[in-house]
C-alpha cells in the first residue's frame, strides 16, 4: 500500500485538539479501569469516548493531507474497531453462558484483552502525537 507523504505542517490548534481526542479517550478509560465500570465498557459506551470519536469526525477534514491525519484515522479506527470486537466477544460468550457457563470466562479474558489493546492503542498514538510523528499506515 502506497503512503503518500505528508507535506502540510498540522496547525497548533490541531495539534491541541488531537491531544483533548486523546485525553478524552484516556480518561473513558481509566473511568473504566478506576470505576465501578470496565474498562471497554466505559471506553465505549462512556461519554469521553463518545465525545472524542465526534470530535474526530469533526476536525479530521482540517488535518487532511498533515501529519495528524494519521491521528484522527488512528484514534476514529481504534474506537470502531474496540466495538466490533466488543459486540463478537459479547456475542460468542452469550450462548456459552446459557449451555455452558463458560461464557463469563470468554467475556472475562476477551473484554480484559480488548481493554489492554485499547489502552495500548490511546497511549501509542499519544506519544507519537507528542513526537510528532505520523501514526503508521
Amino acid at each position: 500500500m502506497y503512503n503518500p507523504p505528508m507535506t502540510i505542517e498540522a496547525e497548533g490548534s490541531l495539534v491541541r485538539v488531537m491531544h483533548l481526542v486523546y485525553a478524552l479517550h484516556a480518561l473513558g478509560l481509566a473511568i473504566g479501569a478506576f470505576g465501578a465500570a470496565t474498562v471497554v465498557g466505559s471506553f465505549l459506551f462512556g461519554w469521553p469516548s463518545i465525545i472524542a470519536v465526534i470530535i474526530g469526525y469533526v476536525k479530521r477534514g482540517d488535518a487532511q493531507g498533515s501529519w495528524l491525519e494519521s491521528h484522527f484515522a488512528w484514534a476514529i479506527r481504534t474506537f470502531w474497531i474496540a466495538l466490533a470486537i466488543g459486540a463478537l466477544v459479547g456475542l460468542v460468550g452469550l450462548p456459552l453462558v446459557l449451555v455452558f457457563g463458560l461464557g463469563f470466562v470468554v467475556w472475562i479474558v476477551g473484554f480484559g484483552l480488548l481493554g489492554l489493546w485499547a489502552i495500548y492503542r490511546i497511549a501509542r498514538g499519544w506519544l507519537r502525537l507528542n513526537a510528532h510523528r505520523p501514526m503508521p499506515g
